[in-house]
């Protein structure tokens, strides 16, 4: 019994040591209002890393006062690390905005006018760049149907068919 506790203590340890790199994606495609519907999830910290990277602007994102400058740069930022294109067409992303979740930043944004999805293409670099283990996972829904893909440094693209 000793045993079970002191390996779930060392897993917890290892784990607590070793940060995890990832970002979560949601993809849904809502039929009825022919748009698509993406959040991000990431770290609030490895998210203002990245910002500070790519812009050399530093922001913190839980401070109210700065809310204007990290939508623009959230916005920036995630244009830059995602895109969604369907037969050869990219699809324009709408930033809706961003709030913060504990230790996570959720980032909305909508694409309209997509009546119909049977194919999707999938770019994502999302914090690609802050650690060589960096895992970006996708879950796209359409029609009721969800798939996922894991895309790991260096692959930053995949396509989902429907």
């Amino acid at each position: 019994m000793a045993w079970i506790g002191l390996k779930h203590w060392m897993v917890w340890m290892l784990t607590a040591m070793h940060p995890f790199y990832i970002s979560v994606v949601e993809i849904e495609h809502n039929a009825k209002d022919a748009t698509i519907e993406i959040s991000a999830r990431t770290y609030t910290d490895d998210l203002e890393k990245m910002i500070q990277k790519e812009f050399n602007v530093k922001l913190d994102l839980n401070q109210a006062n700065q809310k204007e400058q990290a939508n623009k740069y959230i916005n920036l930022y995630m244009q830059k690390k995602l895109a969604l294109q369907s037969g050869g067409v990219k699809f324009k992303m709408d930033f809706v905005g961003y709030e913060i979740q504990k230790e996570s930043t959720w980032s909305y944004f909508e694409i309209k006018e997509v009546k119909q999805l049977k194919q999707l293409n999938v770019f994502c670099e999302i914090l690609f760049g802050i650690d060589p283990n960096q895992i970006n996972i996708l879950h796209t829904t359409v029609g009721g149907v969800r798939k996922s893909y894991e895309l790991t440094t260096p692959k930053n693209s995949t396509q989902f068919n429907f």
